[in-house]
Parts: C-alpha cells; structure tokens; sequence
C-alpha cells in the first residue's frame, strides 16, 4: 500500500481516533493543527501547529500531495465546513476515511472529508454529505439522507429513510425513528429516543424526546 501524507486540523482527543484509522488505510500523519496554543502533541513525533499562521509555516515546506481531515466534533459542523473550504483553497484535498472493521453498504455515498469510525455501518442507499462524522458504533440505516458537517455520535442509531439537514448533531446513544426529518442545526440529546420530526435549531432530550430550546439554526 503506498504512503500517502495527511494533516489533521484538530489536535485533541478526535485527532487520535482519526489517527488509528488512517493508519490501516495508508496514511501518514505529518501535521497536526488547532487553534488552541499551548496544546500538548497528542500524537507522538507529529509536530503541531497554531492556526493560520502556523498553516502558512508549515506550508512553505510541505509534501506536494497531501490530503486534510477536519478532527472537530461535537456540534461544530459549521467549523468543519468552514476550515475544509479554507484548506480546500489551500490546494489540500478533503481525504474520505472507513475505518476497516465498519461497514458502508456499496450503493451508499460519502462525501468528501466525511468520516465512518470503528463499528460504526451506513445501510443501503444512505446518502452521506460533506465533513460528516460517522463516529464509532453508530448506524445509519437504508435510505437516510444526512446533510453536510453532520454528527452522529458514538452508539446513535438512525432508522431507514430518516433526513437530517446540515450542521446537526446526534448524540451518543440516541435513537431517531423512521421516516422523520431533523431540522438543520438541531442538536439531538444523548439517548434521546425521537419519535416525530425536529424544527431547525431544536434540542431535544428525554424518551420519547421533547423540545427544551431554540436557537438560530
């Protein structure tokens, strides 16, 4: 398998579960960069770097061929969409990653920069956006349709033909029906269990799940 150079923008915790991933596909990690000074190197003997201007250090002597991905969780969608457009004009290119023990059905799509962790399965037909993280045992099932820079986080489970615009996230451990549509900017609760379909900008928490809050989506 030949090498293939990439960097993380992100240098905490989801810039390691990125990095045992992309190792089994070939990569190496040559970069780490945040916004954040004073971060400890998360990743032995990957130097890490401090926002643009330390973007542009590096740059001066980077590989020619090196792919991004944006390690930024949570409910930061819009950032991941964000920083992928800046290193996107950077002349970067958006690496898509399956971590080897999860399970993307063939007639599914990925799009660029989107990430599907340990355990985690896309069913049949799913359509997966841009700067998405599958995160580890989630599953989407058959015929989901997930906008850009959505989150579903660790043991989600989303059932067949469900819609979720842009910039939402899925807290770990819950469950969203089938045939229902989450609004863009929506944040799911962690084991919320929701039965009807999500307005934008909604947090919903509780089984069978409620609306608490509304904000700008």
């Amino acid at each position: 398998m030949t090498s293939r150079s990439v960097i993380f923008w992100g240098a905490s915790g989801h810039a390691k579960v990125l990095h045992e991933c992309v190792q089994d596909l070939g990569y190496q990690l040559v970069a780490l960069f945040d916004n954040q000074a004073g971060l400890a190197p998360p990743i032995a003997g990957v130097p890490v770097y401090i926002g643009w201007s330390g973007f542009q250090t590096w740059s001066r002597d980077r590989p020619v061929d090196v792919d991004f991905l944006v390690a930024i969780g949570g409910d930061r969608g819009r950032d991941r969409m964000t920083v992928a457009a800046r290193l996107k004009g950077e002349g970067l290119a958006p690496a898509t990653v399956v971590h080897r023990r999860a399970f993307v059905a063939g007639s599914s799509t990925l799009g660029p920069g989107s990430q599907v962790l340990a355990g985690a399965i896309v069913g049949v037909e799913a359509r997966v956006g841009e700067q998405c993280i599958i995160n580890t045992g989630a599953r989407i099932d058959h015929e989901c349709k997930l906008g850009n820079g959505v989150h579903v986080a660790p043991g989600a489970t989303v059932c067949g033909v469900v819609e979720i615009d842009d910039f939402t996230l899925i807290g770990a451990g819950a469950v969203l029906l089938p045939r229902i549509h989450v609004g863009q900017g929506a944040v799911i609760g962690a084991g919320a269990v929701v039965t009807t379909d999500v307005a934008p900008g909604t947090l919903m928490v509780g089984n069978p799940a409620r609306a608490v809050e509304r904000k700008a989506a």
